[in-house]
């Protein structure tokens, strides 16, 4: 079904009424007499429901001629993604806000989900009330006006970061959609810190175990490239000799992360965005997932004890593949240092550039003291990235990505699926084949990898999600 499952209006009622997070950014409330759109979360007095209506995104009620909130502020609301749905709709939604018409087409968007654009148009329309290239319009926007608010970028930045390529055009669509230019809005609710280092609240539906994903992501970091601690997140990004750096933390009291930019390219901050909420993933519909499986006996207890538990992302799908062949930290640090790029004037720590497939396609691994056979796979993973036979883009079906991993030399089943789970956030990814999984479902004897496979079916399309917890289970037994 590609229709965008938005609550009941009798849960959206009482949502609204109590001021529920876990519904932020599954609906959006517009008011008749204001003509303003808002999140469940707004701290205005409660409109009367005579004069409200509900839409499934903010480009629809954006396309009815509402302006968004200045209080609750539209912009920091969670992204909706519909976990597991493949369809064309959701598909195309997932392809959107991973920046698929930053620079793409229409034309080539509908035929990534295989409609044509009348067709891809009619669905948006239907479905998500607002036309493909609105709901894309709508994002930008919002973005920009985060940027005013939580920044001190020019307006010209500002522009840039949000896709405009005329700050002319900027001004007059953001006049548009918030009811005024956006230097009156800057003076209006400008809180942004002085200096060269951005700060920015990113919004998720509550919980989250932060602190649990942290573990997580240090067991796998590259020394050099990324740090992580028991509070935060870092990692230098960009080109070697133009380095920028990110610090993930969690905020105080609210369900958001604060991501902080040092030095960045502002082209660059909705890529920046978009990685690390992917890399936490923040965006899920984890109400969903919870409420189908937290009925299972194997899951009860950690989802009870745990109820945040989320799929741990990756910074960057080539970066993760190539870590999860070569396993090893020390060898994996040690191709850093010799095919990648070292950082001039970078923070002590993070001063590695990963190598890109250019460098790998016909590095010398070997000499390294990498195994033969991991050598092999990841000089095919880098030719397969460089002949664009494999990416890490959203939006793609989990079969068909399993099946092109698998292509290459020494990628088996579970590979393909755990590097699914993390690099695409693909939340029915399921390595069957993981001793962990099938221990724990046997009762300590291990089941067969197709009798494992056959268990999860029940957890669908929720089997990562269903894999977190039991690697969660593994871990506290064994401590």
């Amino acid at each position: 079904m590609n229709q965008i499952q938005m609550p009941s209006t009798e849960i959206c009622d009482r949502a609204r009424a109590s001021k529920d997070a876990r519904f932020d950014g599954l609906f959006f409330i517009a008011v008749r007499s204001t003509g303003i759109y808002c999140r469940p979360v707004c701290p205005a007095p409660t409109a009367k429901s005579s004069n409200v209506v509900y839409y499934p995104t903010a480009a629809a009620a954006a396309a009815a001629g509402y302006r968004p909130c200045l209080r609750c502020r539209p912009e920091l609301s969670p992204e909706l993604r519909v976990h597991g749905n493949e369809n064309a709709m959701h598909r195309a939604l997932a392809m959107i806000a991973d920046g698929a018409l930053d620079d793409g087409s229409i034309d080539a968007l509908a035929s990534q989900v295989s409609l044509s654009a009348r067709q891809l148009r009619r669905l948006f329309l239907a479905n998500a009330g607002a036309t493909p290239l609105a709901v894309h319009a709508t994002r930008r926007l919002l973005l920009a006006k985060q940027l005013l608010t939580e920044t001190n970028l020019p307006v010209t930045e500002v522009a840039l970061a949000a896709g405009f390529k005329s700050v002319r055009r900027f001004n007059a669509a953001f006049r548009e959609s918030c009811g005024m230019s956006p230097t009156a809005m800057r003076r209006t609710l400008h809180n942004g810190t002085v200096g060269e280092t951005l700060t920015l609240r990113l919004a998720y539906r509550p919980p989250l175990e932060f602190s649990k994903t942290l573990a997580f992501l240090s067991r796998c970091a590259i020394p050099g490239v990324e740090r992580i601690t028991e509070n935060s997140y870092e990692r230098a990004i960009g080109p070697a000799d133009h380095s920028a750096w990110i610090k993930v933390t969690r905020a105080e009291n609210k369900p958001e992360l604060h991501l902080e930019i040092s030095a960045a390219d502002p082209r660059t901050i909705p890529d920046v965005v978009r990685r690390v909420r992917r890399l936490f993933d923040l965006d899920a519909d984890l109400h969903s997932a919870l409420v189908d499986l937290q009925s299972d006996h194997f899951l009860a207890s950690s989802i009870n004890n745990n109820p945040g538990l989320r799929i741990p992302g990756t910074w960057d799908g080539f970066e993760m593949m190539v870590r999860t062949v070569i396993e090893s930290t020390s060898l994996i640090q040690s191709v850093v240092e010799h095919f990648g790029d070292h950082r001039s004037n970078a923070i002590a720590g993070l001063d590695s550039v990963f190598p890109t497939p250019q460098q790998l396609v016909n590095a010398s691994l070997e000499s390294n003291g990498i195994p033969k056979s991991h050598a092999v796979t990841v000089r095919a993973l880098a030719s397969a990235m460089l002949n664009g036979d494999i990416d890490f883009r959203a939006g793609q079906r989990l079969d068909e990505f399993v099946e092109r991993a698998t292509q290459l030399p020494g990628v088996g089943l579970w590979t393909a699926h755990y590097v699914a789970m993390r690099a695409l956030n693909h939340p029915d990814a399921f390595p069957a084949s993981d001793h962990t999984v099938r221990r724990l479902l046997g009762n300590g004897k291990p089941l067969s990898e197709s009798k494992a496979d056959a268990f999860s079916q029940s957890w669908r399309p929720w089997r990562a999600y269903a894999l977190i917890h039991l690697w969660h289970l593994s871990e506290n037994s064994n401590s």
